[in-house]
């Protein structure tokens, strides 16, 4: 059953496939835990050696931080883990192995986040104020809709390059 982060509640003892990317990855020798994003929330998905085959938990070494991913588990309940559920692992399949992620946790300038704005919008900050800003655009906009209000997309009104270099 294809499905997304947000409804795994629906699927408690059942399998799942969720489409994704990893956002991070950690070891503890015979285990891997997978933190995995679809856009829709985070979820822990973990594996155990032996309850998968080795190549299958020897697939999770050659991922990289957001490498595009399709993963196959059971989902259970897990306080500890966000969102409340995990997804205990029977399969990965690699979509595609991203670059290495340049943007750290060390601090970095203003110009380089610009660069890699695309990037940059990934992190869980930036994330927040984006899902932060779209809610209260869509309350000033319903707040005008249900009174009435028309919205109307003028152009862009800026001087000419003539007019503004000149004062």
């Amino acid at each position: 059953m294809d499905t997304t982060i947000d409804r795994l509640k629906e699927y408690v003892g059942q399998e799942v496939r969720l489409s994704g990317w990893l956002y991070n990855k950690r070891s503890s020798g015979k285990i891997r835990f997978l933190l995995v994003r679809d856009g829709t929330g985070l979820v822990q998905a973990i594996m155990a050696k032996g309850e998968v085959s080795d190549a299958i938990f020897d697939l999770s070494d050659a991922l990289t931080q957001e490498s595009s991913l399709k993963i196959t588990g059971t989902v259970r309940v897990e306080p500890r883990s966000p969102g409340g559920y995990e997804l205990g692992l029977t399969n990965i399949e690699i979509v595609q192995i991203a670059e290495p992620y340049p943007i750290t946790k060390k601090e970095h300038g203003v110009d380089f986040l610009h660069d890699l704005r695309h990037l940059w919008l990934r992190s869980s900050r930036q994330y927040a104020i984006m899902k932060i800003r779209n809610e209260v655009i869509w309350a000033i906009r319903e707040f005008f809709y249900n009174r009435g209000f028309v919205l109307i997309d003028s152009p862009i009104l800026t001087g000419a390059i003539g007019e503004e270099s000149s004062s």
